[in-house]
């Protein structure tokens, strides 16, 4: 499809059954001063409820703005797909259609994204702050990027400070260039869950420059029936876990072909998402899964033994591999804790 490059940002918005919070993730994102070069895509993806219904609707009343694509169920990352082969800004942003942004945010971001489009190199990758909105939780868990990038400031991966622990840049904090995507050939497995961590991770080495803005503009509402990122619903489905880690080690380059600063951010991401799926390993309490944990970890060594060694290095992958009934009980514990503190299950 032909590039228009009058429309700055195609906000793209998976959904499947979602009736009850559709106008909820829709409607702050009309809020903008000026629409005229913002465009949403809702994807319907084979909902059985009122979404189709309540997205048609918003089509008619503000078809300037927002179209509607109907497809058979193809799981998340297909409605990611379908929405980013349908876009025609010049940046995608995925807001899954429970989740919300900040109006005040997407004033601040469309001035920069807009000064960026007017140049003849626009950064590749725009981050954000995002929020995990709990439900019943007063204290909502801002991940701020503020000691790791200087904010408003066109920068190079060498730039970047060091990650903490729960700092990564998921799909939520993040702004794609579209032709990055395209370069990337980004394509996501259909009917599998947590795909937005490749979503996040693949492109990476199509990005060359990026830009940080110190504002909390997505909230990651976290607590809803039926969540994929519920505990017993991740323990459930470790076997998707365990497939998308995989694919990101296998999209991970060796340090020599990339940036220090991409190399070294990619290894924490990974350490970050192998131990999130060790963890679930574990907390299934299945031995056959501390098995697969192992094995996880092997593949890692198998695939690079250089990157084996960087990802096994980090704190958070030598506290995971801590051996025997041990070691799983203190994991058990410090998830606990872990999940009390910030609320991101």
């Amino acid at each position: 499809m032909q590039h228009k490059s009058h429309i700055t940002l195609s906000f793209v918005v998976p959904a499947f059954n979602m009736e009850v919070y559709l106008g909820r993730c829709v409607d702050p994102l009309l809020m903008a001063k000026d629409s005229s070069d913002i465009e949403i895509i809702v994807i319907d993806d084979g909902s059985s409820d009122g979404t189709a219904a309540i997205a048609d609707g918003y089509a008619r009343r503000i078809p300037s703005v927002i179209r509607v694509l109907h497809q058979s169920n193809k799981g998340h990352g297909g409605a990611v797909n379908a929405g980013v082969a349908l876009a025609r800004g010049q940046y995608v942003k995925v807001v899954d259609a429970d989740d919300w942004v900040s109006p005040g945010s997407l004033e601040r971001v469309m001035a920069v994204l807009r000064s960026e489009c007017g140049r003849s190199e626009p950064v590749d990758l725009l981050v954000t702050d995002y929020v995990y909105d709990k439900v019943g939780r007063r204290h909502k868990h801002i991940v701020c990027f503020d000691r790791v990038m200087k904010s408003d400031t066109r920068l190079g991966w060498d730039d970047l400070g060091r990650f903490g622990l729960s700092q990564y840049l998921i799909m939520h904090s993040i702004f794609f260039r579209t032709e990055v995507l395209r370069r990337a050939r980004l394509r996501l497995p259909e009917h599998t869950f947590y795909v937005d961590f490749i979503y996040a991770y693949e492109p990476l080495p199509y990005v060359k420059t990026l830009m940080y803005v110190d504002t909390p503009f997505y909230h990651y509402f976290i607590g809803r029936e039926g969540q994929s990122v519920q505990t017993n619903a991740m323990i459930a489905r470790t076997d998707q876990l365990v497939r998308v880690n995989h694919a990101m080690t296998l999209d991970t380059p060796e340090p020599d072909s990339v940036p220090d600063g991409l190399y070294h951010y990619m290894i924490h991401f990974l350490s970050i998402t192998s131990v999130v799926t060790s963890v679930f390993l574990i907390l299934s309490r299945r031995p056959v899964n501390y098995m697969i944990k192992d094995g996880l970890w092997r593949d890692i060594d198998m695939m690079s033994p250089r990157i084996g060694h960087d990802v096994r290095r980090t704190l958070a992958s030598r506290a995971i591999n801590l051996p025997g009934r041990g070691g799983r009980f203190i994991i058990r514990y410090g998830y606990r804790v872990a999940d009390r503190l910030v609320g991101f299950n």
